[in-house]
């Protein structure tokens, strides 16, 4: 099961767990997108199913998981994609940004992990796989409502792995740098922006840190979680800036802040705006 299955990151990996042989079954708000994707994973030889359902919303996603299990007999991987983006500093955000936020990002994975959690612990396999970023492992001036939530989901994510290896269940989080999704942007489907940015302007920012095809990612990711490993980063090279903050915060933090001055003139806004 992949949540966020209709676009992007979610996308591919559906694409390339059909190519592998999987049963997807895709979850997502877009369902005439998801079902134009699992139409094409069908038409191209691969198994593929899409249902339309919110993740924020626990009871359906349990429903689901629930039915599709009766229907096939196990779930061997959920991968809990959903999410979102919101533009803008902290003096932007009113409250309900945050909780929206918060919502998506970090409540729509819980509520994931909670409606397979026990299926797998029952059936003594599985593989619960949760979408952070590299957010969520180094300092994200700029995106940090954004970083609150994938900090987190990385806390979870490793958190839960310990707990659950003598389970039989496995636990990965990935931290993707920045990869061609819509995110990008304009935080995806169901994202915001709070500052006016030309769209231009966005795009040129972006093409600077040289974004990652997704379908590219995905063959990566997906065989980062055959080898069952802990934290995926990918792009690679974005574990020279993680391993930077862990072996020094300070230079990190001050690195962070000269990237955050660079994103304001880059994007031509300061401080007051």
């Amino acid at each position: 099961m992949v949540t966020g299955g209709a676009s992007g990151i979610g996308r591919a990996l559906a694409e390339a767990l059909a190519t592998r042989g999987a049963e997807v079954v895709l979850a997502d708000l877009q369902i005439d997108l998801a079902t134009d994707v699992a139409l094409q994973i069908c038409q191209a030889g691969g198994s593929a199913r899409a249902f339309k359902v919110d993740v924020t919303d626990f009871s359906a996603l349990q429903q689901l998981v629930q039915d599709t299990v009766n229907r096939t007999g196990r779930l061997d991987y959920m991968f809990n994609n959903a999410g979102i983006g919101i533009g803008g500093s902290v003096h932007h955000f009113r409250l309900e940004d945050w909780t929206y936020i918060l919502d998506v990002n970090l409540r729509g994975v819980i509520n994931g992990v909670q409606a397979v959690y026990a299926i797998m612990r029952q059936q003594g396999f599985g593989h619960i796989i949760n979408t952070a970023s590299i957010a969520g492992l180094m300092p994200s001036p700029g995106g940090v409502a954004y970083a609150t939530t994938k900090y987190a989901v990385v806390g979870l994510s490793t958190s839960l792995r310990a707990e659950a290896a003598p389970c039989g269940v496995f636990v990965s989080v990935i931290c993707p740098g920045v990869i061609e999704t819509p995110i990008l942007e304009d935080g995806g489907k169901y994202g915001r922006m709070l500052i006016e940015v030309p769209p231009e302007t966005m795009r040129q920012m972006w093409d600077r840190l040289r974004p990652m095809p997704p379908d590219r990612f995905a063959r990566k990711a997906l065989r980062a979680v055959a080898n069952n490993k802990a934290i995926i980063v990918i792009p690679s090279w974005w574990k020279v800036f993680w391993w930077l903050h862990r072996v020094a915060p300070s230079l990190g933090m001050r690195l962070a802040q000269k990237r955050f001055q660079t994103l304001q003139a880059q994007l031509g806004i300061g401080d007051e705006n």
